[in-house]
């Protein structure tokens, strides 16, 4: 596993106004899985882009098993043996598992007819082997998201591939299914293949992975064997600077009761006669495994779903929340857990999507406000550290930790009272993570109350002034601050 098959040498890469990749350097060694780690942004997945074809390098070289060269393409890197999985899926939901991942490259019978008994077959064996059970006739619009994962890997292995590209495979998969990714990613070890890791998650990085190459603003910082380096000396690469108070909570006096949740039963029964209350400026998390019904509840409140039992109060009188409108005229605000699907109009600039709950503010039948749009905008950008060209820049482009930036800018933009924050640092990396914290301990000093709903224990330990136990629809526990531990918060989520 020691044999150098790949080289990347001084790459650059620039967009308008940014110079992505400095002079970055990566090597991958045979058989090996190479973490690629560092903030939103540092410059990891544009990098691999350039060595996947998806963009041409502006200068650098490029050499693989001895030889240089050239990688404009997606069919040049293919062609090389070097497949990439996006975090977005390259997949026709219409079309057949087996169309899928022989797609282009269909085998041919009599007559140049695609054989698609041959097709199915190949496709089979590919499923089989990547431990997708599914069937290669379903229709990829129909499997879940961890086998759409295993499509493309299979897809992958079908072009007879020598590296793999992962980029945060596991982001919205359960735990069983990123245990049988990784005993996937160890079986292609074994039989030699190289794959170059992103992600954000740590202890991922050092369950699986052999070296982690760190890059900071477009520029490598080290590589390091992942068995010698720790936690805290990646988090300080990546970041230039110790985070010491990673977690920031400020002492501060917490008020009355604000709102009441009483007995809330959903129509579709996921979630069962839950009842909580939240003070004035108190952090109260929300824990549970996937399905628990955290979630669920959070969009009962927030009027996206029905109740079918079950009453809220807000300063102890009782309110109606049949709409979303009703929720944000009551002063809730709501941060999904899916920012690209439920946050954000990604194709839209940043202006639009943080000042889209407030036009009222600039907009009326007959003017509009351009001026004070801009303020509005520009207010929660400096506020909040949004890297942004302009407010004029398209929210897609933006990084994921900006991304989230601009969600949240949304709703404080509606000044709430309540703030729902459904995983408000999942994708986000370890810099823009500490500028949240940051942020929601300023917005309770400042009297706002918050809901917060989370998978990352230390997060939800750290932050949280009570903490609510779900399982099975039902909230098992209500935990004060000197008891939260995290053995503690698993038996309630367990149900033991």
């Amino acid at each position: 596993m020691n044999e150098t098959i790949l080289r990347m040498e001084s790459i650059v890469k620039s967009f308008p106004g940014v110079k992505a990749l400095q002079d970055v350097d990566f090597e991958l060694r045979a058989g090996e899985v190479h973490a690629l780690l560092g903030e939103n942004g540092a410059g990891k997945s544009t990098l691999m882009k350039c060595l996947s074809g998806v963009y041409p390098a502006d200068s650098g070289k490029i050499t693989l098993f001895g030889e240089k060269i050239a990688i404009n393409t997606v069919n040049d890197a293919m062609d090389h043996g070097i497949s990439m999985i996006h975090q977005e899926f390259a997949l026709s939901e219409q079309l057949s598992v087996a169309d899928n991942i022989f797609m282009g490259r269909e085998p041919v019978g009599k007559f140049g007819l695609t054989d698609r008994k041959a097709l199915y077959t190949k496709a089979q064996e590919l499923i089989d082997k990547v431990g997708g059970n599914i069937s290669a006739y379903s229709l990829v619009g129909m499997i879940s998201t961890a086998q759409k994962q295993m499509v493309e890997i299979a897809k992958a292995l079908s072009m007879n591939v020598k590296i793999i590209i992962m980029d945060e495979p596991t982001a919205v998969l359960s735990n069983r299914e990123v245990d049988a990714l990784f005993h996937l990613i160890g079986t292609l070890k074994a039989e030699g293949i190289s794959i170059v890791y992103i992600s954000h998650r740590m202890e991922e990085i050092f369950r699986i992975c052999d070296r982690i190459t760190v890059l900071r603003d477009g520029a490598k910082i080290d590589t390091l064997e992942a068995k010698k380096t720790t936690n805290e000396q990646l988090i300080n690469m990546m970041v230039g600077r110790k985070l010491e108070e990673y977690y920031t909570r400020t002492e501060h006096e917490i008020g009355g009761t604000l709102m009441e949740v009483c007995n809330i039963t959903r129509l579709d029964e996921k979630v069962r006669n839950a009842s909580f209350e939240l003070r004035k400026g108190e952090i109260i998390g929300f824990a549970g495994l996937v399905g628990s019904g955290r979630t669920e509840l959070m969009k009962v409140i927030f009027g996206i779903d029905k109740a079918a039992a079950g009453q809220i109060k807000i300063n102890h009188r009782d309110v109606r929340i049949k709409h979303v409108r009703d929720a944000m005229k009551l002063g809730i605000g709501f941060v999904s857990e899916d920012r690209k699907l439920e946050g954000l109009f990604l194709e839209r600039d940043v202006e639009f999507n943080i000042t889209i709950g407030v036009l009222d503010k600039f907009l009326s039948a007959f003017n509009l406000n351009r001026q004070k749009e801009d303020e509005i905008a520009g207010k929660y950008v400096d506020m909040l550290s949004i890297k942004a060209s302009s407010i004029q820049q398209k929210t897609l482009n933006l990084s994921g930790g900006n991304q989230q930036k601009v969600v949240l800018s949304k709703w404080l933009a509606i000044s709430p009272d309540i703030l729902i924050l459904d995983e408000p640092t999942r994708g986000v990396d370890v810099g823009a993570k500490a500028e949240i914290y940051a942020l929601i301990d300023q917005l309770v000093q400042s009297g706002v109350s918050i809901i917060m709903v989370s998978s990352e224990m230390p997060e939800l330990i750290n932050m949280s002034d009570r903490i609510y136990v779900m399982c099975n629809g039902e909230i098992k526990a209500c935990l004060d601050k000197d008891e939260l531990e995290q053995n503690t918060i698993l038996k309630y989520a367990l149900g033991v």
